[in-house]
């Protein structure tokens, strides 16, 4: 049975949750004239933000789906070129969430193939919807072949529920900036198979 996973947050002060930074770059013209567009379309905090994560699944390909070579990981760029992977979508999610005023943050699990070999770092959000009093994780990564991803409240819909028989796992840490180590890979790399060797294993 699917459950939910309580991301915890690391960041001791909730305002980190809906600040801007130079990833999550939600003061940025395209982000706001984003937010603004599904804002007027949606009109409540819930609708918007379902609209927000349809946006960036079915909108946005990523790039290993796309063929795309170009890294991206700030959200504005992420919009811009319309081009990710699961962490530079993750990215641009978060910001047009917080654009609205909705606390939102980055989470991550380690995947593996199916031979439980080639693990690597997977990146997807969480939110806390006005008055509610948990945070709800959702992965806008993009589906296609056995990939069924959808915005749930309750149980997760994610895009890729952990084996841990093959040792994946789910990282239960709910960031308010991306971690390092991910954020490292993105900026260091040159392309998107450079990327690939430079993501991180593990946590």
């Amino acid at each position: 049975m699917l459950r939910a996973v309580q991301p915890i947050p690391n960041h001791p002060d909730p305002a980190a949750y809906v600040a801007a930074d130079e990833v999550v770059d939600h003061d940025h013209p395209l982000v706001q004239e984003t937010a603004e567009a599904l804002w007027t379309a949606n009109g409540d905090a819930c609708s918007y933000a379902e609209a927000a994560y349809t946006f960036v699944r079915d909108t946005i390909p990523h790039s290993a789906d796309s063929g795309d070579d170009r890294v991206s990981w700030r959200a504005s760029d992420v919009l811009a070129t319309r081009n990710g992977i699961c962490h530079a979508k993750s990215h641009a999610l978060v910001a047009l969430l917080r654009a609205r005023g909705i606390p939102a943050g980055l989470c991550y699990q380690r995947l593996t193939e199916d031979d439980g070999r080639e693990p690597l770092v997977h990146g997807l959000i969480a939110l806390r919807l006005p008055g509610a009093a948990t945070w709800a994780r959702q992965d806008p990564r993009g589906n296609g072949p056995g990939i069924d991803a959808r915005f749930s409240l309750g149980a997760e819909r994610l895009a890729f529920p952990v084996r841990p028989e093959l040792g994946e796992t789910d990282y239960p840490e709910l960031y308010a900036a991306p971690h390092p180590a991910v954020l490292t890979a993105l900026r260091d790399s040159a392309d998107r198979p450079q990327l690939w060797r430079n993501l991180p294993q593990a946590l």
